[in-house]
């Protein structure tokens, strides 16, 4: 893994700062200072930054995937007493949800103790897709209904960026959408006169919800993890 990479997963800084710490000298790895932030490193030899150790490699992050049933909610703790997506989830680390669903949906969220990699999900900049199943009332959802998606939706908030819009059934939509706003999804179609009866989402970036049970949970693999990353 390049050096760079490297300190920004063990949470010493973003890539980029990371990069200028290189540059500036203040970086050793088995003792001699390193100015090049595609060095390659594996863990072997120690690495500082001003002299300290860092702590913490890429395997000591954690990513977990989960299918979040009805009625949970998408915090570390709810002041209602309510269950969280981190409840479901036994680790041996502080987890924090990636991406948030109400608590009436359903489906795919993310758990890491990777900050930088939850801001790379989630912010707007990076324009991670995320796609979901709606289920609406009053069918068929018609053409027009659907390109009004597909060029963007005029919310209270402002208008939405254009969505990946298809249909699965007069009743059922597949929407794709790369922002972020609360209930979004359901205020787009209650825009277009349908509003949502049920609302899971099935992918998250690269990943998709497949076979997972609800309530049920795992934990990814290097190469998912490494795909959320780069995507």
């Amino acid at each position: 893994m390049r050096l760079a990479k490297h300190l920004a997963h063990a949470g010493v800084a973003s890539r980029r700062a990371a990069e200028q710490l290189i540059f500036d000298g203040r970086v050793t790895v088995g003792g001699k200072t390193v100015k090049d932030p595609a060095t390659d490193v594996d863990g072997s030899k120690p690495i500082t930054v001003d002299g300290r150790p860092i702590r913490g490699t890429e395997q000591e992050r954690a990513v977990y995937i989960l299918n979040k049933p009805a009625g949970v909610v998408s915090t570390s703790r709810d002041t209602h007493g309510r269950k969280t997506v981190v409840d479901l989830v036994h680790a041996d680390r502080r987890l924090y949800p990636v991406g948030r669903l109400d608590a009436d949906s359903t489906g795919l969220i993310l758990l890491t103790d990777d900050g930088e990699l939850a801001h790379r999900l989630t912010h707007p900049s990076f324009e991670v897709p995320k796609t979901y199943r709606a289920v609406v009332r009053n069918p068929p959802v018609r053409e027009p209904a659907l390109r009004k998606l597909r060029e963007g939706i005029e919310l209270d908030d402002g208008r939405t960026s254009p969505a990946k819009v298809r249909r699965i059934s007069s009743s059922e939509l597949e929407i794709t959408i790369h922002e972020g706003r609360k209930r979004q999804v359901r205020r787009m179609c209650e825009a277009i006169d349908h509003r949502v009866e049920s609302l899971e989402r099935v992918a998250f970036g690269p990943l998709r919800l497949g076979n997972l049970p609800a309530g049920g949970h795992r934990k990814l693999t290097a190469a998912e993890v490494e795909r959320l990353r780069a995507d």
